[in-house]
C-alpha cells in the first residue's frame, strides 16, 4: 500500500478510533451470560477507559455479554447519554455496568475515577486503557497543540490510569492491564507523528510495567489494532475501500468484535494467566515482520 493512501485511510480508521492461587480468573469466567442475563458468579470489574462508543464500546458489550462488571468511562458531557445507553446494553447482554466522566490525561481526574469505581463496585480488577484521539498533520504544519494534546491523552493517560489502577491491585497482588495501541506504533504513517510516537510509547510502556508489575501478580499486554471498519468507512467509496484492503493481507479491513474477542481472551480467560509484556496484533497481517 502506498504511504499516501495508507495515510489518508488511516486519518478515518484511527479516528473512529494472575496471579499463582488462580483465585480469581476461572474458567467459568469466561462463560457466556444465561438466557436469564443474570452476571457471572465470579464477574470481573472491569475499567474501560473511552468506552461510550467506538471500540472501547465494542470491548464494553463483549465483556458484558460473558457477564463482567464494567466501568465505562466517557471525557465530555456530550458524552454522557451515550455512555448510559452502553451501560444499558450491557445490563440487557447480562453484564452489570456504570459510567463514571473522567478526563484520562488529567491525574487527579484518573485517581477520582478509580475511587469512584471502587466505592460502586468495591475494586478493579481489570484496566484496559482504550481512550486515544488523533490530530493528524504534516510535520511541518503540526502545532504544538496537535502534538501535546495526543502526547497526553494517548500517553500520559495511560500511564497516569496505570498508576492509579497499581495502587488498588497491587494491594490484592492480582490484575491485568490490557493497553489498545495500533498498528501505526509498529510501522508509522505519515501525517501522524503525534500519535506514533504516543502509540509506540504505549508499546515500549507495556514491556516495562510488565516487569516491574509482575512481582505483584499483575500482567500486562498489548493489543495493536489494523485498520477497523467504522461507521465512517462505511461512508467510504467503495473502489477506493478496496484500494486501501489490497496492502493488506487478508484483503479486507478489520472488525470491531474482533478486537473485542482478542481483549477479552487477555482480560478474564484463565489461559493469560502466564502472559505478560507481550503485544497482540489484529491487523489482518499488515504488520507481518515487526
Amino acid at each position: 500500500m502506498k504511504f499516501s493512501t495508507l495515510f489518508s485511510f488511516a486519518v478515518l480508521a484511527t479516528a473512529s478510533a494472575f496471579t499463582q492461587r488462580q483465585v480469581g480468573f476461572s474458567s467459568s469466567a469466561r462463560r457466556a451470560s444465561t438466557s436469564l442475563n443474570m452476571v457471572a458468579d465470579d464477574a470481573k470489574v472491569i475499567l474501560v477507559t473511552g468506552s461510550s462508543r467506538g471500540l472501547g464500546k465494542s470491548i464494553a458489550l463483549e465483556l458484558g455479554k460473558h457477564g463482567q462488571k464494567l466501568v465505562i468511562n466517557y471525557v465530555s458531557d456530550g458524552s454522557e447519554e451515550a455512555a448510559a445507553a452502553t451501560c444499558e446494553e450491557i445490563k440487557a447482554l447480562g453484564g452489570d455496568a456504570i459510567a463514571i466522566k473522567a478526563d484520562s490525561s488529567d491525574p487527579d481526574a484518573v485517581d477520582n475515577l478509580m475511587a469512584e469505581a471502587v466505592e460502586k463496585f468495591g475494586t478493579i480488577d481489570v484496566l484496559i486503557n482504550n481512550a486515544g484521539i488523533t490530530r493528524d498533520t504534516l510535520v511541518m504544519r503540526m502545532k504544538p497543540k496537535q502534538w501535546q494534546d495526543v502526547i497526553d491523552i494517548n500517553l500520559s493517560g495511560v500511564f497516569y490510569c496505570t498508576k492509579a489502577f497499581f495502587k488498588v491491585a497491587s494491594k490484592k497482588r492480582t490484575g491485568r492491564i490490557i493497553n489498545i495501541s495500533s498498528v501505526v506504533g509498529q510501522i508509522g504513517n505519515p501525517g501522524q507523528a503525534n500519535y506514533a510516537a504516543a502509540k509506540g510509547g504505549v508499546l515500549g510502556m507495556t514491556k516495562a510495567n510488565a516487569k516491574e508489575f509482575s512481582a505483584r501478580g499483575i500482567t500486562v499486554n498489548c493489543i495493536c489494532p489494523g485498520f477497523i471498519a467504522t461507521d465512517m468507512t462505511a461512508e467510504l467509496d467503495e473502489a477506493y475501500l478496496k484500494k486501501v484492503c489490497e496492502g493488506i493481507p487478508l484483503n479486507r479491513l478489520g472488525k470491531p468484535e474482533e478486537v473485542a474477542g482478542m481483549t477479552r481472551f487477555l482480560a478474564i480467560d484463565p489461559a493469560c494467566d502466564y502472559i505478560t509484556g507481550h503485544t497482540f496484533n489484529v491487523d489482518g497481517g499488515i504488520a507481518i515482520g515487526v
